[in-house]
């Protein structure tokens, strides 16, 4: 994957190719993205990659995220007649700090490049997987707010400690999973900032294990 300031330089490329006149500035970019101009700057400051925006950005203007972040030719994208598609969500965002989110079943399809399939369990398990959003800054360095994460719908073993989305009464999250000797479960977030907590079985919803995210697989 290209590094954050390399995929900056490529989309000021084509936003003056779309006809902008004058040179590109940061601030260009940042209104592309529907980001404002502290949050670009701190993104690119940090090297995160606000990858929604950028899927938004790409379906707008209708150019391959391939190419984008991993500078592949899009004319080889042709010769392939195998896509691998997952079910996108992109106005769910779970919370890896704060707690509610809106809850909106609108979805769409985006292509998985095929090096990441057998990552996420292969074509078969394809169907099991969902992308929705992160947002808050809990689960960093493992998770970061603006990263898309792919949630298996079937594994929902917490005997295995994992990273799992689940609901509470609070909202939708997303945290580390391990099982107590008492049964119980400890919610931890791997920001130090942020407390342990503890849960039962019954106040919680798993949804499914986080296998990846854009950026980081594990």
């Amino acid at each position: 994957m290209l590094f954050v300031n390399e995929i900056i330089e490529k989309l000021k490329d084509v936003i003056s190719a779309d006809g902008k006149s004058g040179k590109v500035f940061d601030k260009d970019v940042a209104t592309e993205l529907d980001l404002s101009q502290a949050n670009f700057a701190t993104m690119k400051n940090r090297g995160k990659i606000p990858y929604q925006n950028i899927l938004d950005f790409c379906a707008k203007k209708k150019i391959s995220i391939n190419w984008l972040l991993y500078n592949q030719n899009p004319n080889s994208l042709l010769d392939s007649t195998d896509k691998y598609w997952i079910k996108y969500y992109p106005d769910i965002r779970v919370s890896a700090g704060g707690g509610a989110y809106e809850d909106n079943d609108n979805s769409q399809n985006i292509e998985i490049p095929e090096y990441f399939i057998n990552m996420l369990g292969g074509k078969e398990n394809l169907k099991n997987i969902d992308a929705i959003n992160v947002i808050g800054d809990s689960m960093e360095p493992t998770l970061n707010s603006g990263n898309i994460i792919f949630l298996d719908k079937t594994k929902k073993d917490i005997k295995r400690e994992g990273i799992f989305a689940f609901t509470t009464i609070h909202g939708l999250f997303v945290k580390r999973i391990q099982q107590r000797v008492d049964g119980n479960l400890d919610i931890i977030s791997d920001n130090k900032d942020y407390p342990k907590q503890i849960l039962n079985n019954q106040e919680i919803n798993l949804l499914g294990k986080v296998v990846g995210s854009f950026g980081l697989v594990y």
